[in-house]
């Protein structure tokens, strides 16, 4: 006899799918199930029996070798329209089992009682059920049968419990999946900023996405004049993962992609993401897995924000590109300035007969000159304290006799202008008066941040070693008067003229020198 209509029915097929358990592996407690079963009603055969539209298939069983049969084998697709046990003493007299396959052949099943098991929502999953090779006429005993139909209970019992850990280890992953992409997002964000090249900020991108999504492979394509891919290479690939081979260019869905619009190809094996600039398609990140996925709505969010960053972080390019070219030609002008500046004192000034204090003022340009340069290079921002005392010294000295430490700190314009002025002048009066004066003079030069006050500040001290007693000046002229203003032009110095040499202190706030 054919199963009963209610087999196929749309609903009951769609709980049964629900429950995602077809051909899932065996689990101890429905194992335990059928043994039990088997023990209570004494018979060599006990089934949890699930009926799918083509089949039905054992999620545990006892005494029976085949993990599902078809439907024309089935007795429990019988169970599924039973309000209560389905009980058949000799399935050989039984018009619904009298033609069964497995009544008329090997085993020669004869007995079978089946306690169905309901989904949440009441629809009829399959049965637990007990077999017997012999006729049993007198059925089951009361006892037996309670027992069958509570054991079906705990089936029910354990697919909503299994469907509810398996609802809450997918609402984990997905949880964790989200976290993994917030923090890939904001790394991908902090480490942009460092970068300088497009090859560098494609390379980091495709790491990050590739491994906060565990995909095989992402590449980043820039297009031609006529919207095609140029040829590239991966920008990633996972570790253990081959080279699949050039990117499918969706040549006849490329206007999607033009129009900025997420495209899926090769099945659902990858995803390409037009990356934009200022309304127009410039790249895609292509994206790829060995095996075809869901492309989620978080997913294609994430990736359209990685390249959204990707666009900033271009456009960041150009603007240092073009912020690099307007810096070389006010690089230029300005030495045209000094330059001009120079030559006008110079033939201005030239009869003076004390050419002294105007070779000071010729040697104090060159040093904002330096000072300049220094600062040019990272866009009038800032300087690296560094590269100031360095560009200054070897303006005038080769640099041999001086000891210099201390660590990075980044010195904002107007301090590095007094810093380059300050060092200019210390060094033009050891060369004149101070140790430079001697073959054997040297200078040491360190600073360090001192955080002992309420305020961390900058400390530079400058030594002179090997060089005549030092004497404090009769009068104070510029260079004396711009030493004493230190480093902001505010003060905060320290001179000491010794027998030993002369030693100066000159302290700053640090966020006053690295603001300023």
């Amino acid at each position: 006899m054919k199963p009963p209509i209610y087999t196929f029915d749309a609903d009951r097929l769609a709980a049964l799918a629900n429950y995602a358990i077809l051909d899932s592996p065996a689990e101890p407690a429905f194992d335990g199930i059928v043994q039990l079963a088997a023990q209570i009603c004494e018979t060599p055969v006990s089934l949890v029996s699930l009926v799918a539209d083509d089949r039905q298939w054992f999620k545990a069983r006892v005494g029976f070798a085949p993990c599902e049969t078809d439907l024309n084998r089935s007795v429990c697709a019988h169970a599924l329209v039973e309000p209560d046990l389905l009980i058949i003493p000799d399935l050989t007299q039984d018009p619904r089992s009298e033609a069964n396959p497995l009544v008329t052949a090997d085993p020669f099943i004869r007995f079978y009682a089946g306690a169905p098991f309901h989904a949440v929502t009441g629809e009829v999953l399959g049965s637990l059920c007990v077999i017997d090779t012999q006729p049993r006429p007198a059925g089951l005993t009361a006892l037996q049968a309670d027992g069958l139909r509570n054991l079906a209970r705990q089936v029910s019992i354990l697919l909503d419990m299994r469907r509810a850990i398996a609802e809450r280890d997918v609402l984990a992953a997905e949880q964790r999946a989200a976290e993994a992409r917030r923090l890939a997002l904001a790394h991908l964000g902090d480490r942009l900023r460092e970068m300088s090249t497009l090859a560098e900020m494609t390379r980091l991108a495709a790491r990050i996405v590739g491994e906060a999504l565990s995909l095989s492979r992402v590449g980043f394509h820039a297009l031609d004049e006529g919207g095609f891919y140029r040829p590239g290479e991966a920008d990633w690939i996972a570790e253990g993962e081959t080279e699949q081979g050039p990117v499918v260019d969706p040549a006849d869905l490329r206007q999607s992609i033009l129009r900025g619009k997420p495209l899926v190809t090769q099945n659902a094996l990858a995803l390409h993401m037009p990356v934009r600039e200022r309304g127009h398609t410039v790249a895609v990140l292509v994206v790829q897995d060995h095996q075809p996925r869901d492309w989620s709505p978080e997913v294609l969010a994430f990736l359209r924000n990685v390249t959204d960053r990707l666009e900033s972080g271009l456009a960041r390019l150009k603007a240092d590109a073009e912020q690099q070219v307007l810096n070389h030609e006010l690089s230029h002008r300005l030495k045209n300035t000094f330059a001009m500046i120079q030559a006008i004192a110079t033939q201005t000034l030239r009869a003076v007969p004390d050419q002294e204090p105007i070779d000071g003022f010729l040697r104090r340009l060159h040093a904002l000159s330096a000072a300049h340069d220094v600062l040019l290079q990272q866009k009038w921002t800032a300087a690296s304290m560094t590269e100031v005392v360095e560009s200054v010294i070897n303006l005038l000295e080769d640099g041999t006799r001086f000891d210099i430490a201390g660590p990075e700190i980044v010195m904002g314009p107007k301090a590095t202008l007094s810093l380059s002025l300050l060092l200019h002048e210390l060094t033009t009066n050891a060369m004149k008066y101070g140790s430079l004066s001697r073959e054997s003079g040297r200078i040491v030069m360190t600073w360090q941040l001192d955080s002992s006050s309420n305020e961390t500040e900058l400390a530079l001290h400058w030594r002179e070693l090997g060089g005549p007693p030092a004497a404090e000046p009769s009068r104070r002229g510029f260079g004396s008067r711009l030493i004493r203003t230190g480093l902001l032009g505010n003060g905060g110095v320290k001179l000491h003229y010794l027998t030993s040499g002369f030693e100066a202190e000159f302290r700053a706030p640090l966020a006053q020198v690295q603001l300023s």
